[in-house]
């Protein structure tokens, strides 16, 4: 058997004995270290172009890709936004069971904290960057800046690992898989291409590399390398070329500013190649900051 098969099995193995044993917590999640009004405050639903939309909460994004052979979820916000994506995802005239997929930008509470549920109503496949599998798996307490303390979200084990240059494929659309390490282990960002039938725009959801305060960059006991997984992942979302600029946080992008409710369909509020380089140089910044101490 393939090396790469049998990891992959003995992470699932891993990933499957940690969510056993965290099953028992989820009833008693501990207080998220950071709450903020604008994650759980509602943002109307809109297309943001071709069959990509905006399902997500007004600081919170959740995105929804819809295709003739089933649905793909990138991001859930967190614990009970299970409630509004669905509510969001029905306002947009699509069905709440056809989302086949769940994909996530990283294992934080703050995205991934509705999966759990959400996982359960639709039976849809999760599909998880492997070094965030375990945190997924264990609630967040194996998360190397906020863990160690209990679970702040419900636990949920992932049915498939994705690997850097990995492909989610469903009804046509296929999105390349990222891995941006450094924010999370597993930190993934998206790319893809839509087609609104005039038009193609190739989307990017990008991971933005920002740098907890709870992150040692001289190294954590549980990832040492941090520091060079973000000084990596720096030089290659640089280079990454798009149309559309999107995120996991909608003030990173200034959804706001480009999209209001009620306004009507408009791709090309969201090409903004000066935003996103303006906003990965001011992290990149503060990290070199950071990282020299000062």
């Amino acid at each position: 058997m393939p090396k790469f098969k049998i990891a992959n099995i003995i992470a699932l193995l891993l990933i499957n004995f940690l969510f056993i044993s965290e099953i028992s917590i989820a009833q008693k999640l501990i207080k998220p270290p950071i709450m903020r009004p604008e994650w759980t405050k509602d943002y109307a639903p809109f297309r943001i172009a071709g069959n990509l939309y905006y399902v997500g909460t007004y600081d919170l994004a959740s995105y929804l890709i819809t295709t003739p052979k089933g649905d793909i979820l990138i991001n859930t916000g967190l614990p009970g936004s299970e409630t509004m994506i669905r509510q969001h995802v029905a306002k947009l005239g699509f069905k709440f069971s056809n989302i086949k997929i769940l994909l996530a930008t990283h294992a934080h509470y703050d995205h991934v904290g509705a999966m759990a549920a959400i996982k359960k109503m639709t039976g849809a496949k999760l599909e998880i960057n492997e070094k965030d599998a375990p945190v997924l798996a264990d609630g967040g307490n194996s998360d190397y800046a906020f863990g160690g303390k209990g679970s702040t979200f419900p636990p949920v084990k992932a049915d498939m690992l994705l690997s850097e240059h990995d492909t989610v494929k469903m009804g046509g659309m296929q999105i390349a898989v990222l891995h941006h390490p450094g924010h999370t282990k597993g930190a993934c960002s998206f790319l893809f291409t839509v087609n609104d039938g005039h038009k193609s725009y190739r989307v990017m959801i990008a991971n933005m590399p920002s740098v907890l305060d709870e992150t040692k960059l001289s190294g954590m006991p549980t990832y040492p390398d941090v520091a060079k997984d973000y000084a990596k992942t720096f030089a290659a979302m640089k280079k990454v070329q798009f149309d559309l600029f999107l995120a996991s946080h909608a003030s990173q992008f200034d959804l706001q500013k480009k999209h209001q409710p009620g306004d009507v369909y408009h791709p090309e509020a969201f090409i903004d190649r000066k935003g996103y380089d303006a906003m990965l140089n001011d992290l990149h910044t503060k990290y070199l900051k950071k990282l020299n101490g000062k």
